[in-house]
């Protein structure tokens, strides 16, 4: 590991996060989890997929 790592982490230990920052980060993650779970069980639309051309060329 870094030398930034090692001093992020000791600042952590000393000062650790209040608990509406806690909080707020498991918001996210749990936002993002469902809308994970939302996009495998129902899957993506059709209208937001992009067509692929041959070697990924763009035509005009």
């Amino acid at each position: 590991m870094y030398l930034t790592h090692l001093l992020r982490m000791a600042r952590w230990a000393r000062r650790p996060p209040s608990a509406k920052r806690v909080k707020l980060g498991l918001a996210v993650i749990a936002i993002c989890v469902a809308l994970f779970a939302i996009e495998r069980l129902v899957g993506w639309p059709d209208f937001l997929t992009t067509e692929s051309t041959p070697g990924g060329r763009i035509t005009r």
